[in-house]
């Protein structure tokens, strides 16, 4: 890849604790947001300063969109949020890999302690020929950019 090429958004990988997820379609949604703390004082002449600084992280989310499978262990995972409650055990660290057209990895992205919070089924409907997918909400506490 010469310098100055953009990666291609076509070329990812996922990895949920120790496995490789399947049939991924698409990660959307990628968000962390930053409080702002605006600061406004008067100066000893009476002149207004106004200074912004970081405030609080917030946690963020990110919705992977992949074609229903019979990935058990995927499959599992959203089981253990979603029909258990068992958030505490299902809390696990979410690796997004980008790689160039070589398949090597270049930047990873790393969501740690995530649960799913949400699913969506496949739309169903009869005479129509369109793959089954599932979206899964993950809502993570902390992001590192490697």
């Amino acid at each position: 890849m010469a310098e100055g090429d953009a990666l291609s958004t076509h070329v990812f990988g996922v990895q949920l604790g120790g496995y490789r997820v399947e049939s991924i379609q698409e990660i959307s949604g990628l968000t962390v947001e930053e409080d702002v703390v605006e600061i406004k004082q008067v100066s000893d002449t009476g002149k207004q300063i106004i200074r912004k600084q970081p405030g609080a992280r917030q946690a963020g989310e990110v919705t992977i969109t992949r074609g229903l499978d019979q990935s058990s262990e995927f499959t599992s995972w959203i089981k253990e949020t979603l029909n258990k409650g068992a958030v505490s055990s299902a809390r696990q660290n979410l690796t997004i890999e980008i790689m160039d057209s070589e398949m090597n990895t270049v930047r990873r992205i790393q969501l740690m302690q995530g649960w799913v919070s949400k699913w969506e089924g496949p739309s169903l409907k009869a005479g129509e020929s369109s793959p089954a997918t599932e979206s899964v909400t993950i809502v993570f506490e902390e992001i590192s950019v490697e």
